[in-house]
């Protein structure tokens, strides 16, 4: 929607907000660092509204906790578009001035009604009166948001439905008030500048424009192939179909990960070639043919990380690599040595050099800088530019500095793609947890782990009605699946719902579960709503 794929606003900025709709997000847990930002802005004055399914424990700090049902998030966000229209609280001058499209989003969210969409979502009309009002009005606001508005069948539109309400409201390209997207690991936001995307050259740079291409051609000395290449999701479709026989796994484990594992597993397994670079022998890697063990944990990397406010930072190694694993440059390298082409023997300068000479946004990053500071945030386009504390300041420019004006999105409601029905009729939502991380790769398999072993929390109506106690062993199952979990109840998730994590998959293979039904443009696959049912167990029968 605006030209670039990063959080518009700066940490700083949270801090100093009015207002922060925390939608779908439990940072506390999932993102405890910039939590403390939320914290300090709440500190500060900031009024926070929670929009979770769960009353998680980041909502427990919110001055109002919007418990929705999964996967209406654009009922919600459309039905607080049409209450700031109605009420006049949308900003008409911005909305004439910097934007395009906005009589027919006003015409389509007009069928979201407060009525309507208290049915549709659960949460009280005059809950989403409230914070309609209250975003509105404020003199700056945040929508942060993170994988409970993502991992679902309709994410890009869920996103969106979050940005029309930034339009709708002149939030966005100014200080204090933007759209964060809460990156789930440090660098995520780093890997994605650098290009590690299917369709994007470091910078965002699109691959099939012909002058990027060209620019980039001319630097590396070869031809490049404009067609966008395949993400995660379109790899496995790949895999399937017979169309790929081989893959290269850098740090990342999809044999835990993936959304129906088993059928994830299959594939992985029958390709003719898998190899694995990682820091630790996972699941994936144990699958593979070839094993490259890498030194990329963060006591031994050296080079940038780049975290969701866009600030790139540098990392020096304190300790070197055991055994015999090599950093990645040495690693790619010597492939690509014995694949016939030298590059010779780069560093972490010199591979960031030539980055920045090729991607507009970092140019003016050089090392030195990057050294003496504490870093520096893109775009940062010549070296006496301070970088960009906020994004998109030319929606309020005179003349939009010669750029199209920002367009409204029109997205529609969409229940999960899993229905429930009588041989399902729980919703299981997954996530993160604040003493674990994601597969359990780097915090389980140590002889005293923080945390051992992980639960399907219920609700205590629900578990009265299936005649389950606290700690009992179920049968947990989806149409994909079945695993044993410990039941854990839990009064702070609505009747209905159920929820785990994905940290364990040694002791509790939740993915089994997870729906693998994926958004077409984002590639994420729908974690956040399978149907299951919960089984009790039956007895071990008496020996003999």
């Amino acid at each position: 929607m605006f030209g670039a794929g990063g959080g518009t606003s700066s940490y700083t900025e949270v801090e100093h907000a009015d207002v922060i709709l925390l939608w779908g997000s439990n940072a506390r847990e999932a993102h405890p660092i910039f939590f403390h930002h939320v914290l300090r802005g709440i500190a500060n004055g900031a009024r926070m509204y929670a929009i979770d399914p769960r009353r998680t424990s980041s909502a427990k700090f919110a001055d109002r906790w919007l418990g929705l049902s999964v996967g209406t998030d654009i009922a919600l966000a459309n039905a607080m578009g049409r209450e700031i229209i109605a009420a006049g609280l949308h900003n008409a001058d911005f909305i004439a001035h910097s934007t395009q499209g906005f009589e027919a989003y006003a015409a389509h969210v007009e069928s979201y009604t407060l009525d309507w969409a208290a049915e549709a979502t659960g949460v009280p009309a005059e809950a989403i009166r409230d914070m309609a009002h209250a975003y509105a009005a404020a003199p700056t606001a945040q929508i942060l948001w993170t994988l409970g508005i993502t991992e679902h069948h309709n994410a890009v539109d869920n996103v969106v439905s979050l940005c029309n309400l930034a339009l709708l409201t002149g939030h966005v390209g100014r200080w204090g008030s933007g759209l964060c997207p809460l990156r789930g690991q440090n660098n995520v936001q780093g890997g994605g500048d650098m290009g590690a995307i299917p369709n994007k050259f470091p910078g965002f740079q699109d691959v099939a424009d012909d002058g990027v291409r060209a620019k980039f051609e001319a630097a590396y000395g070869t031809e490049l192939n404009g067609v966008p290449g395949k993400h995660l999701t379109l790899m496995f479709e790949a895999m399937e179909a017979g169309e790929l026989r081989a893959c290269y796994v850098i740090g990342e484990n999809p044999a835990d990960s993936e959304a129906d594992v088993e059928h994830a597993r299959k594939l992985l397994a029958g390709l003719d070639i898998l190899v694995v670079q990682d820091i630790f022998m996972t699941r994936t890697a144990e699958m593979a043919d070839v094993v490259l063990p890498a030194s990329v944990a963060w006591a031994e990397s050296d080079g940038t990380v780049t975290s969701s406010e866009r600030r790139v930072q540098r990392v020096r190694p304190a300790v070197p690599p055991p055994g015999q694993a090599r950093h990645d440059i040495d690693i790619i390298g010597e492939l690509a040595r014995r694949l016939g082409v030298d590059w010779g023997h780069p560093g972490s300068q010199e591979l960031w050099d030539e980055m920045r000479a090729l991607s507009p946004m970092h140019t003016g990053m050089s090392w030195e800088r990057l050294e003496a500071s504490g870093g520096i945030q893109w775009p940062c386009g010549s070296d006496d530019h301070p970088g960009s504390e906020f994004l998109h300041g030319w929606l309020w420019a005179d003349d939009l500095e010669g750029r199209d004006p920002a367009p409204f999105s029109i997205t529609h409601h969409a229940p999960p793609a899993e229905k429930l029905s009588d041989e399902f009729p729980l919703r299981l939502t997954t996530g993160r947890a604040l003493d674990s991380y994601n597969t359990g790769v780097q915090s389980g398999g140590y002889a005293s782990p923080i945390r051992y072993g992980d639960a399907i929390d219920v609700n205590p109506v629900d578990a009265a009605a299936l005649g389950v106690a606290d700690g009992e062993r179920v049968r947990v199952s989806s149409p994909r699946g079945s695993v044993e979990m410990d039941v854990r109840l839990q009064p702070d998730i609505p009747a209905g719902l159920t929820f785990t994590t994905f940290h364990f998959p040694e002791l509790v293979d939740a993915n089994v579960l997870t729906n693998d039904e994926w958004d077409r443009r984002s590639g994420t696959a729908e974690f956040k709503a399978a149907a299951i049912r919960i089984s009790k167990l039956e007895p071990e029968p008496a020996p003999a």
